[in-house]
């Protein structure tokens, strides 16, 4: 058998065994995503779905092991700000629970970020798999802003996609700024400040509760509360350099710990955003002046972020295409981003960012052994997962796709169905 084939079999036996959580993967090159960087011919030791050792000749007896043949090794992927297992069929309403649409205009805004979108997330979801097949291992749960009728949108948190049902780091606020929330603020983004400054007087009780300026719930000021003051993390979606300074002149002036979504002019303020503190999650394949938020875009925005000391994750805000956010880090890395960073910002980065990174996003002793063994170089858009571990488990490397594939790309359809049309045959069992 060659070593492909073995490497093969090797896998479908530790398919078979899902619900192992020790295994030691030896001879693997591991790219740590720590301060160790990358390990050739490394081995990792897992026991109780946790990383207990990570170096050269392990050994542990009794414990399934599998020889990785030199070939990558990482931490699962993030699979960015997403609505992964809250947006089942984007065209239809019923399955779609991202957004609050209680108001859908100025005059009526409906302020609610108490409002979260983890207690709709679907665990049995079909875009969980689909994206867990692609080497993706969690996700930030995202709750729509401008799409719900106010420019904050709630709170979402990150979800490991293993089946479990509840997140497990802190809950996140979702913001919308700039010309996507002007429509909900006097079609002026300048309102966008009054309006968060009046929020925060609210919870501050400089304007009273029931009062004809209150715009937030007793529930909202008591979300809100937990945001401000060096809190919990707030998401901005903006783009312009020129409210990226405004955002970072308010969120210092109130203790607002940000993160920015999308930035794609944020590289024209990089020692600014360096110097608070801030991560960004850029969409790398941003270039053309979209709009007018985004005339200075530039496929070197991750490269120059990071070159200043930003931390840089990626999001693409497609739930149904996460995987392609490989790509996205690899067109970073093309583009004058170092691979180790690009590889970076689809593990530590975002883990550490939201909260998490002490449980996920590397591979070092304590950590969840989320594990993706890799055919190639994981930032190539050719190069696929040949096995998922989560939890130190071997999670199934199909999903609806692959099943759908494989039904209407048989060569050998049963004899029963010979003769007629391609799509006829029966699914393999």
């Amino acid at each position: 058998m060659t070593g492909k084939g073995t490497l093969a079999a090797i896998l479908m036996l530790a398919a078979s065994q899902a619900f192992a959580q020790d295994l030691l993967i030896r001879n693997a090159t591991v790219h740590t995503a720590t301060s160790r960087g990358t390990l050739n011919n490394a081995d990792v030791l897992v026991r109780g779905g946790k990383i207990a050792a990570v170096g050269n000749g392990l050994a542990a007896a009794g414990v399934q092991s599998i020889d990785a043949q030199g070939r990558p090794l990482t931490p699962a992927l993030f699979g960015g700000i997403s609505e992964i297992g809250i947006d089942e069929v984007s065209g239809e309403d019923a399955t779609t629970d991202s957004s609050l649409a209680l108001g859908q205009n100025a005059k009526d805004m409906v302020v609610r970020p108490e409002f979260d979108a983890t207690l709709a997330y679907n665990p049995d979801s079909v875009l969980l798999p689909v994206a867990r097949v692609e080497g993706i291992g969690f996700t930030l749960l995202g709750a729509g802003s401008t799409a719900g009728g106010s420019i904050v949108g709630g709170q979402g948190a990150v979800m490991r996609l293993d089946g479990s049902p509840d997140p497990i780091g802190p809950r996140v606020l979702f913001v919308q700024l700039g010309s996507d929330g002007a429509n909900l603020t006097g079609s002026t983004r300048a309102a966008q400040w009054m309006l968060l400054d009046q929020f925060i007087d609210e919870v501050r009780g400089r304007i009273p509760a029931g009062s004809h300026m209150a715009m937030l719930t007793p529930a909202g000021r008591t979300a809100l509360a937990r945001y401000i003051d060096g809190g919990g993390r707030v998401v901005v979606g903006i783009h312009r350099a020129a409210d990226i300074r405004q955002l970072l002149r308010w969120s210092k002036r109130h203790g607002v710990r940000i993160a920015i979504a999308g930035g794609a002019e944020a590289w024209k303020l990089a020692p600014e955003l360096a110097a608070a503190n801030v991560p960004v999650f850029v969409d790398a394949l941003a270039n053309l002046p979209s709009d007018f938020d985004q005339i200075d875009a530039t496929l070197e925005n991750a490269a120059r972020l990071r070159k200043a000391g930003v931390a840089v994750s990626f999001s693409l805000g497609d739930s149904h295409q996460a995987r392609k956010l490989r790509q996205l880090a690899g067109n970073a890395v093309a583009n004058g981003l170092p691979w180790e960073d690009g590889l970076a910002g689809l593990t530590r980065v975002p883990a550490d960012a939201l909260g998490v990174g002490d449980r996920i996003g590397s591979i070092a002793p304590g950590k969840t052994a989320d594990l993706v063994l890799w055919d190639g170089d994981p930032l190539e858009v050719s190069t696929l997962a040949q096995q998922v571990w989560l939890g130190g488990r071997a999670m199934p490397m199909r999903s609806r796709q692959t099943e759908l594939r494989d039904r209407y790309l048989r060569a050998d359809p049963p004899s029963e169905t010979r003769g007629l049309p391609r799509a006829y045959p029966a699914p393999v069992r």
